[in-house]
């Protein structure tokens, strides 16, 4: 039965790809297909597609009006990085079972893929009962003896209690209120339920937005947000991936059991590349559709070309930062074949505290006061600024307060005089700033710097790396080493010269092939070659999340005494 595009997406379970649409009701523009902005907006009834692949490509927002007059305002177009950050709004539509859940919301394997639900009564399992309003985290979906199962989790006077639920489970299971903040692009990727909308509350608007804000000034109330897809998809006579808008004007009809799915183009991302197994490698594969950039290799990478992808595995990168002062920084992933050399950048230090945390043993920490501080207690040192110090150790001191003696955390330092050493006292708590005084004048390897000292770590580029041609670090006028990550990549060359092989990122590369039946030939490669690659904002955030999900936050300053 025919149905609209819109309608098919939304009822579509991503498990079921790929599909074979037929369209049954056209669009034309001059009797051919025609392409506007990258995405297909005109196509004659019949044309076969085997849709790989959805995802949200925008928003469609209206203000929310919580009254029985009006229910939604004038539809706004939000992009995916409309800078903000949002709560979500539970919503108050149950679903009848555990499949429904599974079907129309996203469930994966780090947090934002942990959605929370309760049911309206007692869930009587085996060895667990599951009380009526309690919350229900559901961790994964995976298959147990040819049954589709979803891991759950309750939490009970502090302790976790797993269980399995079956996807035949009926009731009626309503979202759990959520307090975590989440970036517009992250409710696009894992919080907008399929066939349904959203209704969010912006907490912060981040940044100034570069084109006018579409939404009311001093704006603070709720939006509903509707998604709109970009259907990716092959036809039976292209050797390039199309891009459909599920708004389209047309009708279509599944006719997979119809055809032969083989007899069309089987483009894979790499993605898809790395969760084969490790016994599929090598393969020669033929780009369907390349990546964007000047640099090598993406540049080399274009359409039609063919390469061999070696092997799959884990590497590490150094996560760098542009210093800068306003938000507009630049951020690079440097591997550890970097071969330029660095020297040392003062650091800033905003606290007393953050002086303790950058103590080390190796070499004593010089700075000067950029910032006045008068102390409140005789004890204390007061500081002027432009006042030197050596930091020497965190201890307890004694000081007068209201008539009495209270012991407080202070830090130890060497006030340095003209011609003598002053020891003095600072309170952890004060507020002021502090920059410090680099005596060490020799230039180190990116290795030599992550063995010596503990990340953070300010540099700049002193020597740049010869071996590329265009070296991205050495115009930065500083750096900050944030720390040492992990990440997945795949070893690749050109066929016709399976010897010079290259690293390429797996998450971060928009890039599309279909597997070739040749053979690939093991060759004993060159040293691999990489590069520094350059991550957007949204890039870097999402690297340092998912690198640090499992730590603990660091230990709060002690606060200023009352």
């Amino acid at each position: 039965m025919a149905s609209s595009l819109t309608k098919f997406i939304h009822s579509l379970d991503p498990r079921t790809l790929p599909r074979i649409l037929q369209i049954q009701s056209g669009i034309y523009f001059q009797g051919s297909i025609y392409e506007m902005f990258g995405n297909e907006c005109c196509l004659p009834t019949g044309e076969l597609i085997k849709v790989t692949g959805f995802k949200i490509n925008k928003i469609i927002a209206s203000i929310f009006e919580n009254n029985e007059d009006s229910q939604c305002s004038a539809r706004i177009e939000l992009p995916l990085n409309f800078p903000g950050l949002c709560k979500i709004m539970a919503d108050k539509t149950p679903y009848l079972s555990i499949e429904e859940i599974t079907r129309k919301v996203s469930i994966g394997p780090t947090r934002l893929g942990h959605p929370c639900f309760y049911c309206n009564e007692d869930i009587k399992l085996a060895n667990l009962t599951i009380r009526q309003g309690e919350q229900i985290m559901f961790n994964s979906v995976e298959e147990v003896n040819g049954t589709l199962t979803v891991n759950c989790g309750v939490v009970r006077d502090n302790q976790s209690h797993s269980f399995t639920l079956p996807l035949s489970q009926e009731g009626e299971f309503y979202e759990c209120e959520d307090d975590h903040i989440y970036t517009l692009k992250e409710i696009v990727e894992w919080k907008i339920p399929k066939s349904r909308t959203r209704v969010v509350k912006f907490t912060n608007m981040l940044h100034t937005w570069e084109s006018s804000n579409p939404l009311p000034e001093n704006f603070d109330g709720c939006l509903i947000l509707a998604p709109i897809y970009e259907v990716q998809g092959v036809m039976k006579f292209r050797r390039d991936i199309v891009h459909i808008l599920s708004d389209l004007d047309i009708e279509v009809k599944d006719v997979t059991d119809c055809y032969d799915i083989n007899c069309f183009l089987q483009p894979l991302s790499m993605v898809d590349v790395f969760e084969r197994t490790s016994k599929e490698f090598p393969m020669v594969a033929e780009v369907i559709e390349g990546p964007t950039g000047r640099q090598q290799p993406y540049n080399l990478l274009y359409p039609g070309k063919e390469i061999v992808i070696h092997k799959k595995y884990q590497a590490t990168r150094i996560l760098a930062s542009e210093i800068r002062s306003d938000s507009c920084k630049r951020h690079f992933l440097i591997p550890a074949s970097y071969k330029g050399k660095f020297k040392r950048r003062p650091r800033e230090f905003p606290t007393a505290y953050d002086l303790e945390l950058a103590r080390s043993d190796k070499e004593q920490l010089h700075v000067v006061a950029t910032k006045a501080f008068d102390s409140p207690h005789a004890e204390l040192f007061s500081v002027s600024v432009g006042d030197q110090f050596l930091v020497q150790q965190c201890q307890m001191g004694e000081v007068i307060y209201q008539g009495r003696k209270k012991v407080i955390d202070v830090l130890a330092c060497e006030q340095i005089l003209s011609e003598a050493y002053k020891e003095v006292l600072l309170p952890m708590y004060m507020e002021g700033s502090f920059v410090e005084v680099i005596h060490d004048k020799k230039q180190y390897q990116l290795s030599e710097l992550c063995k010596e000292f503990h990340l953070p770590f300010n540099v700049k580029v002193s020597v740049r790396d010869l071996s590329i041609e265009e070296d991205v670090l050495a115009a930065v006028p500083g750096l900050r080493l944030e720390e040492e990550i992990t990440d997945s990549y795949l070893l690749i060359s050109s066929a016709g010269d399976p010897a010079d092989s290259w690293e390429i990122p797996v998450y971060r590369l928009n890039m599309s092939v279909q597997l070739l039946s040749k053979p690939a030939e093991e060759t004993v490669s060159a040293p691999t070659r990489t590069i520094v690659e350059e991550i957007s904002e949204e890039q870097y955030y999402m690297v340092r999340r998912f690198e640090n999900q499992a730590l603990h936050p660091p230990p709060r300053p002690p606060k200023k005494p009352t």
